[in-house]
């Protein structure tokens, strides 16, 4: 089988544990790209964590794209032109916001350089700040610094009282968004329906691929629906055994170079 379009997660996947992509990635990418497979990185961060990644990939000369936010937005790297997203709704961030004030927990969103949220000093705040290589901006009033509907917004804290604020934050949103981890410590809200796999079914549709055509490899819970959706589905070696159950493959963590190596035998080595 030819894999027309690879996915790679970020975070525990294609980034080793100092945030780095190794030269060893880096070129079974490049070699990818120049067999004429689609790379995209999806991921749960926002555009502003990604395109420094993407940049340094050399991916806005190629046919590739940025799935930002967990699938709230997809990004051709070539014209850099969003070509399809999805938001969730002021009134529902007003919800969200709302509870995460009334129960102490950090609630944040993003502007054009980095995050902004009501409480710089959280240190799942920093965590988040630190993934995505961005700057922390204190705000008075993190809704009247949200002025329009976003493609996500997110809810930070100690993964115990995050299990909590998500059963009692979804009934709450109802309809209006869903509420779901990226990982222990991040709540994330999206519109409904917003995932990884959803956007890639988009993105398949766009260059005239079927699901058969899709590599996919990542190492978190958010990860799995697009696992799922997989003609073939490489889990990392640092992924739980949750995740790890989604995938047909495991490949090596993302500190012993598990993307190229899973580039290097299933679509390098099958050229």
């Amino acid at each position: 089988m030819q894999y027309s379009l690879l996915a790679l997660d970020l975070d525990g996947t294609l980034t080793n544990s100092q945030k780095q992509v190794t030269p060893r990635s880096r070129k079974a990418i490049e070699a990818a790209l120049d067999l004429g497979v689609c790379v995209t990185l999806a991921s749960g961060r926002p555009v502003l964590g990604m395109e420094p990644l993407a940049r340094e990939l050399g991916l806005f000369s190629h046919n590739a794209y940025i799935l930002a936010y967990n699938g709230a937005q997809l990004i051709k790297c070539e014209t850099n032109e969003v070509v399809w997203e999805r938001t969730v709704s002021l009134e529902a961030i007003e919800i969200a916001f709302a509870y995460a004030k009334a129960n102490g927990l950090a609630s944040l969103s993003y502007d054009h350089e980095g995050i902004i949220t009501e409480m710089p000093d959280d240190q799942f705040v920093h965590k988040e700040a630190y993934n995505n290589t961005i700057p922390i901006r204190r705000v008075d009033d993190l809704l009247a610094e949200v002025t329009a509907d976003q493609p996500k917004v997110m809810i930070v804290g100690e993964p115990s009282l995050l299990v909590t604020a998500q059963k009692e934050l979804q009934p709450l949103l109802g309809d209006k968004a869903d509420v779901f981890f990226s990982e222990p410590c991040f709540l994330e809200i999206t519109a409904k329906g917003v995932q990884k796999a959803a956007s890639l079914d988009v993105l398949l549709s766009l260059l005239g691929l079927d699901r058969s055509n899709l590599m996919v490899v990542g190492d978190g819970l958010n990860d799995v629906p697009m696992l799922g959706i997989a003609g073939l589905a490489v889990a990392m070696d640092n992924s739980s055994d949750e995740v790890k159950a989604h995938a047909h493959v495991v490949t090596a963590s993302n500190d012993e170079d598990g993307v190229a190596l899973a580039i290097e035998k299933y679509i390098l080595g099958a050229r």
